[in-house]
């Protein structure tokens, strides 16, 4: 009989049947608060009923039509739709299947346009596990580990992390811009820089926010030296952190956005937004796929992109976003085990540390299988993984936080007694 590989660890031992709303149901029946949402995709929760009503007229009328081939109804609408929430000036789409083929799309846009062949990325950062992506992730070396030798061209500047270094925020702020200085000084000449590949908030590197002054000053170089910011919104777009994109909280502008997870509800699409000018400038070829634009999929999205604004979906990460991080303070107030709690949005995560300030791996496990057990599914993240994230749907209730919560309160009293 035939198996999955070992290699696939699963993070809770749930094995599903279905799934509603922001709950999933087991086979034998128990019911389960599912604060991943699919590693943040299930953006309007399990199957909600207008998703699925989309995919299964979808599925009656066309399944796959590819579309260099042909042209499809929901395609072309999901454009059009799409025209109305990407940032100003990014009216031009190129449609794959997972976030590592969008980043990968971005790279080739940015060297092709360019003619330059480094890209600079930022510590902590995930960007996929292709080898092109895995290169460009530095979130963990489990990434990356066993296939090198990796691609060339790949340099890596600080993110502002502020509670690993142990600085305040502006501190570590300015050191990371001054190491990007450093990094034009001595590895890679602006002038042979194609672009700056960032996550408005690291995802698997620990759940870390970027900031204003940060976000600005890679702006600004890039507007200096002709050098494009890609702005990697797979995890933070589509309402997650309380606003539209990630990069909304920061107020810039990027010349690229990779987008996946949230955009179309659980059905696999992915794509890279741009302006014309810039996308013209690839090169004949070098965009295409099988499945890339999948009508079932460009149907779900078209029906998230409803979902999201006819419930002001956006509105409620915003504001549930707000209660579960101050939930999530409050339990970290009552035990120094958990060092830093910090997020945006529906992305909170509370990081375990030992008593003299170490990664806590083994308090942040305890703790995820506890809730597993307890009927909460969260995941970990982080360089060392002792970080215990949520990722709710955004269709989460004020009472579900609630249940959360109390759920979440008693687990770390009991792994930190």
């Amino acid at each position: 009989m035939a198996k999955l590989s070992p290699l696939l660890k699963q993070a809770t031992p749930v094995v599903v049947d279905h799934g509603e709303g922001a709950y999933l149901y087991d086979t034998d029946g128990r019911r389960h608060l599912d604060f991943t949402a699919g590693i943040g995709v299930t953006s309007t929760g399990h199957c909600h009923p207008r998703v699925v009503a989309a995919a299964q007229e979808q599925i009656g009328k066309l399944v796959h039509g590819q579309y260099t081939t042909v042209m499809h109804q929901p395609l072309l609408e999901l454009c059009e739709r799409l025209g109305d929430v990407l940032p100003r000036g990014l009216d031009t789409l190129f449609f794959a299947n997972s976030g590592s083929e969008a980043v990968e799309a971005a790279l080739r846009l940015a060297r092709q346009a360019t003619g330059r062949p480094n890209v600079v990325v930022f510590q902590g950062g995930f960007h996929g596990r292709t080898v092109a992506t895995a290169t460009m992730t530095t979130s963990g070396t489990r990434f990356s580990a066993g296939i090198s030798p990796l691609m060339g061209g790949v340099h890596v500047a600080p993110f502002p992390f502020a509670y690993h270094y142990g600085w305040d925020e502006q501190t570590a702020t300015e050191f990371a811009l001054r190491e990007l200085d450093y990094l034009f000084a001595t590895v890679t000449a602006p002038n042979e820089t194609a672009a700056f590949i960032i996550e408005p908030m690291l995802g698997e590197g620990g759940y870390v926010p970027a900031n204003s002054e940060f976000m600005a000053g890679l702006r600004q170089r890039a507007d200096e030296h002709g050098i494009l910011l890609i702005v990697d919104e797979i995890q933070t777009g589509f309402g997650r952190t309380g606003r539209f994109w990630g990069h909304d909280h920061f107020g810039i502008k990027p010349d690229v956005i990779t987008i996946a997870k949230g955009l179309a509800s659980g059905f696999p699409l992915s794509g890279i937004a741009a302006s014309e000018e810039l996308m013209a400038k690839a090169f004949p070829g070098s965009q295409g796929g099988t499945y890339g634009g999948n009508a079932v999929s460009c149907a779900a999205a078209v029906a998230t992109l409803d979902v999201i604004n006819d419930e002001n979906l956006v509105e409620n990460a915003a504001a549930r976003g707000k209660q579960l991080i101050d939930g999530v303070r409050a339990v970290a107030d009552k035990t120094p085990a958990i060092g830093d709690v910090r997020g945006l949005g529906l992305l909170v995560g509370s990081e375990f540390t030992t008593a003299d300030g170490k990664p806590d791996n083994a308090t942040a496990s305890a703790a995820q299988k506890l809730a597993a057990e307890r009927g909460l599914l969260m995941l970990t993240c982080g360089a060392y993984m002792n970080v215990v994230r949520m990722i709710p749907p955004l269709v989460v209730t004020a009472e579900q936080i609630d249940e959360a919560l109390e759920i979440w309160s008693g687990v770390v009293a009991d792994v930190t007694a």
